[in-house]
């Protein structure tokens, strides 16, 4: 009986006790603009944090495997091959590693690490998915990220314990991949809640920085905690997650409703350019059953941009895991850089893709071509690609701006498949106003991806034993598969756009008696 005295919206649902509290001070509800911020701030905080837990391992990586090796620094040009060692004898990361990494396979056992992680987070993303469309996304969301904070903390407990099976550091990475998968398809549900479809594609590429200031964020952290252990780059982001989590749990509105917000009559205020209405607001008065798993696969374009996602964030992902490890294995302007030099370098790399992400959202909302931008962003990254493996050796200046174009190009289309096209698609005309889509539109699209994520780690901790050439070479081949899968729909938006324009000027061509009413 005590449950009734209990705040809530006019929906039924109980009101978090931070809006609550927020409510008393306001002395009134808070208004939807106000909620809308603390949606972007909330969900940005969130999925920052989920990635900076995310970026950890990769910057660890060369403490626990520091061998160095010429193998892998042949370029194809045959004058530019590297044999010259002697910056080696300096690098401050020459240590004995940790085992069983530190081992001759050590960097196979990283890259199988990688795998599971992303393995069991791509599973559980399509399970997230389905379930986040049936339960309260506030508390699927704090359940995932004080997760993630436990066992990114747990793996980093290792050093403190001095466990070095293979299998507890395994384990730990699978559970914290488990809760990980809870994270997007949340966020982009929510943030689906709150705002409209106009200018869509900018305004989810500018809050898709997220990811990248997660990675910053995180490789930073990381980076600075490596003086004091390793175990510290991991026990800080884990601790740091579990706390936004609280916050989340506290403040975060998942939808309107949860203010008082329900129908056309309370938005209509806030219609003033279309930005505001809520992008998931059904044209149905009733609430819709969720969509099925196999009915969102058949919704038009799903299959094809979760396939070019896949071949995305195997590239992506590829980058963010391995990237630090490569810098500091490779030599730059004639030596190599320590290992909090490699991981600060390589944030710029999440620099590009925070102008990759803005900028194809808003190329794709001018030439509201979803398809075209994606397709051309992944084209030109093959040989940004290659330029950066070929000239990024020269000086830390060419790596670095090399490093920035790569990492736009990349990241753009990822970016945006990710937020707006998953929007799009989540609330797509086939779906007859359906709103309770989203969540397995964005799961299955990310899911696929993160398909793509798992794989590409992995293949590179065994290929760059040998070359690198050989990882740039798998890089610039899913690039060019990831633009292919795109062309029909490429095809059909141009197509689409062609007969616009032949329809107006038919249109304009016509006498001003034909165009009059009888």
């Amino acid at each position: 009986m005590g449950s009734s005295s209990e705040p809530r919206s006019r929906t039924g649902t109980i009101k978090p006790l931070g809006i609550q509290l927020l409510e008393c001070l306001r002395g009134g509800p808070l208004s939807f603009r106000s909620a809308q911020a603390l949606v972007l701030v909330l969900t940005f905080l969130s999925y920052a944090s989920y990635h900076a837990t995310r970026k950890t391992t990769s910057i660890v990586k060369s403490v626990l495997d520091p061998k160095r090796t010429h193998l892998g620094m042949v370029h194809w040009p045959g004058n530019l091959y590297l044999q010259d060692l002697k910056g080696a004898a300096n690098n401050t990361a020459l240590t004995t590693g940790w085992a069983p990494f530190n081992g001759g396979g050590g960097t196979a056992l990283l890259g199988e690490i990688d795998l599971a992680f992303l393995g069991v987070y791509a599973i559980g993303m399509f399970f997230a998915g389905h379930l986040g469309d049936r339960v309260d996304l506030r508390i699927l969301l704090t359940i995932g990220m004080i997760g993630t904070g436990l066992f990114t903390a747990a793996f980093g407990a290792g050093y403190w314990l001095n466990i070095h099976s293979f299998y507890y550091f395994l384990g730990a990475q699978m559970i914290a991949g488990l809760f990980q998968s809870t994270g997007w398809p949340s966020v982009v549900a929510v943030v689906g809640n709150w705002f409209g479809k106009s200018k869509r594609g900018l305004i989810m590429g500018i809050w898709n920085a997220h990811t990248s200031v997660g990675n910053i964020s995180g490789s930073l952290i990381a980076a600075a905690m490596l003086k004091y252990g390793w175990s510290w780059s991991f026990a800080l982001p884990g601790a740091m997650i579990a706390f936004a989590g609280l916050a989340v749990f506290l403040f975060l509105p998942v939808s309107p409703e949860v203010i008082g917000i329900e129908d056309d009559r309370h938005v209509k205020d806030y219609e003033k350019d279309g930005t505001d209405v809520p992008l998931l607001r059904g044209r149905s008065v009733s609430r819709d059953e969720a969509v099925g798993f196999i009915q969102a696969w058949r919704i038009p374009g799903v299959a094809p941009f979760a396939l070019c996602l896949f071949f995305c964030k195997l590239v992506a992902y590829t980058f963010l895991y391995w990237l630090p490890f490569y810098l500091s294995h490779t030599e730059i302007g004639g030596e190599y850089l320590s290992d909090t030099a490699a991981g600060v370098l390589s944030t710029l790399f999440d620099v590009g893709g925070v102008v990759g992400g803005i900028l194809a959202g808003h190329i794709s909302d001018r030439l509201d071509a979803r398809a075209l931008t994606a397709a051309s962003f992944t084209f030109s990254a093959i040989p940004a690609l290659f330029f950066y493996r070929i000239y990024g050796s020269i000086s830390l200046t060419w790596n670095a701006a090399l490093m920035v174009l790569t990492g736009m190009l990349v990241n753009g289309p990822y970016a945006l498949i990710t937020t707006a096209v998953s929007a799009d698609l989540g609330t797509h005309s086939s779906l007859n106003g359906n709103s309770r889509a989203l969540a397995t539109v964005t799961a299955i699209i990310d899911g696929t991806g993160s398909i793509g994520a798992a794989v590409g780690p992995l293949l590179t901790g065994y290929i760059s034993a040998r070359s690198w050439s050989g990882v740039f070479t798998m890089l610039m081949a899913s690039a060019l598969i990831a633009g292919l899968l795109l062309s029909r729909l490429v095809v059909a938006e141009i197509s689409a756009k062609m007969e616009t324009r032949r329809r107006t000027d038919h249109a304009s061509d016509l006498p001003v008696s034909s165009l009059e009413e009888p």
